[in-house]
């Protein structure tokens, strides 16, 4: 089963400073009926302005991704980590008994990011922060797997959370497609970052997602099409 979810439909927020489309219930956006998707809990497409950003905040029992989709990301945290990162690029924390960052785009351009948070197996993990700098052509007309749950021993993704979950980045060239497979009892969540796409019978415009429930597609691009997967064990 697919179902499609129109950008133009999601929460959206303008301060300023900040820009956001919400794929699920965040913030002033509430809808009881999108308050998450499986372990998915949050997707946010940030633009951040030049030298702005998310003050030191905390964070507690979640598992955060951040994947950079253009400008540079800087991060700080209680861990005493500081690392930038740029496009393709994706940092991780297990957020666990609790931790306090801060997000900031300290360049002249404007930082595009997504914002993900994944509800973790159980609460009360130790506090853990890395990143991984992938290089965007790694990506390149292949699934290219970023995020794995701890357990999961066949996947080659450097990054593991304490969630079921397997993440995947693509950069399907025009006219080129790939095939994606959600077996029986597992559901995935389909982001369309740029460009447009079709997936089976559906058009997707930059920033339209999809719903996959033990369905296998075939992502058409009818532009240069800039792809993440999310799949998961399906909701009970």
């Amino acid at each position: 089963m697919l179902r499609y979810i129109d950008s133009k439909k999601m929460g959206k927020s303008e301060l300023g400073w900040l820009d956001s489309h919400f794929h699920f219930s965040f913030a002033d956006y509430y809808n009881p009926k999108n308050m998450q998707f499986g372990v998915l809990r949050v997707i946010n497409d940030d633009l951040i302005s030049p030298h702005t950003g998310f003050d030191t905040h905390p964070h507690q029992n979640m598992e955060i991704i951040s994947y950079v989709v253009e400008g540079e990301l800087s991060h700080a945290d209680s861990m005493n980590n500081k690392h930038s990162l740029t496009r393709g690029q994706v940092q991780y924390m297990s957020a666990g008994t609790g931790i306090t960052h801060s997000e900031h785009n300290l360049g002249d351009e404007t930082l595009r990011l997504l914002q993900i948070w994944i509800l973790p197996d159980k609460n009360g993990y130790a506090p853990n922060y890395g990143d991984y700098r992938f290089n965007i052509t790694d990506s390149e007309n292949k699934w290219l797997p970023i995020v794995s749950n701890f357990e999961n021993k066949a996947s080659a993704a450097p990054i593991r959370i304490h969630s079921d979950i397997n993440a995947y980045a693509s950069i399907i060239s025009k006219d080129n497609s790939l095939d994606f497979e959600v077996s029986k009892d597992r559901q995935a969540y389909f982001v369309l970052i740029e460009g447009k796409a079709k997936v089976n019978e559906i058009t997707l415009s930059m920033r339209d997602a999809l719903e996959i429930t033990e369905e296998n597609i075939t992502v058409c691009a009818l532009e240069d099409a800039h792809i993440l997967i999310i799949e998961m064990e399906k909701d009970k």
